[in-house]
C-alpha cells in the first residue's frame, strides 16, 4: 500500500468516527501517515468506548496516555491517548484540551491500565481527572510543590534535598546557587572565530581552535 493510499484509508477512517460519535468527537486530522481525533474533553469517554466496542474498530488497547502543555493558550494543555486496534493493525491519537481548573473525566473504568498514566499526569502537569479512584502522585516525593512538566516550572525546582548529620534526617531547603554568577558563553562553535567576545576588542577563539591560523 502507498502512503498516499494509507493517508485515504486513515481519511475514511476519520471521517466515520466523527458522523458516529454524536458531536464527542469534533474533528480530525491525517499527518505523516497518523490519525489524530479532536474529542470534547468531557465525552472523552464516550469516544474511547466507542472506539473501544465498535466492532469495525476494535481500539482495544490504551498504550499511553500523557499531555502536553501550551501555556499561552487559555486551555493550555492537551491530554493525549494513543490507542492500537489489533484488529485494524493500526494506531490512533485522541486529544482533548483542559486548563489548571477544569478535570478530564477520568478512563480507568474504560482502560483500567490508565490508572498509574493518570497519576502521572496529574503529578507531571496537574491535569485533575474527575472519578479517579486513587488520585494522588506518582513520581514525585511527598509535599512536592509545583509541577515539574509544566513549561513555567524552573529547571533547578524550588527546593532541594539534603541529609544533615546534626538533625539526622532528610531536610528540604530552598533552592540555592552556591557557585558565583557566571556568564556562559552560547556562541555558536561554527562561528566562534568570526565574532567579537562583548566588550572585547579581539576575536573570540574557541579552545582548542588558537592554532588554526598559524
Amino acid at each position: 500500500m502507498s502512503y498516499a493510499v494509507s493517508n485515504e484509508a486513515l481519511a475514511e477512517l476519520g471521517q466515520r468516527i466523527v458522523a458516529n460519535s454524536a458531536g464527542a468527537a469534533t474533528s480530525f486530522k491525517v499527518a505523516f501517515g497518523e490519525l489524530t481525533l479532536e474529542a470534547s474533553a468531557q465525552r472523552i469517554r464516550e469516544v474511547l468506548t466507542q472506539l473501544r466496542d465498535d466492532p469495525t474498530l476494535r481500539f482495544i488497547q490504551l498504550i499511553d496516555l500523557t499531555a502536553v502543555d501550551y501555556p499561552d493558550r487559555a486551555r493550555r494543555f492537551d491530554v493525549v491517548y494513543h490507542l492500537l486496534s489489533f484488529h485494524q493493525n493500526r494506531r490512533i491519537r485522541v486529544k482533548v484540551q483542559a486548563d489548571e481548573d477544569t478535570s478530564v473525566p477520568s478512563i480507568v473504568d474504560v482502560h483500567p491500565c490508565a490508572n498509574w498514566f493518570e497519576r502521572e499526569a496529574f503529578d507531571m502537569y496537574g491535569v485533575v481527572f474527575d472519578g479517579h479512584p486513587d488520585l494522588r502522585r506518582l513520581l514525585t516525593d511527598y509535599g512536592f510543590v509545583g509541577f515539574p512538566l509544566r513549561k513555567d516550572f524552573p529547571m533547578t525546582g524550588y527546593v532541594e534535598v539534603r541529609y544533615d548529620e546534626e538533625q539526622k534526617r532528610v531536610v528540604y531547603e530552598p533552592v540555592k546557587l552556591t557557585q558565583e554568577f557566571r556568564q556562559f558563553d552560547f556562541l555558536s562553535p561554527w562561528e566562534g572565530d568570526r565574532r567579537q567576545m562583548p566588550g572585547q576588542g579581539y576575536p573570540y577563539v574557541l579552545p582548542g581552535d588558537e592554532k588554526a591560523g598559524s
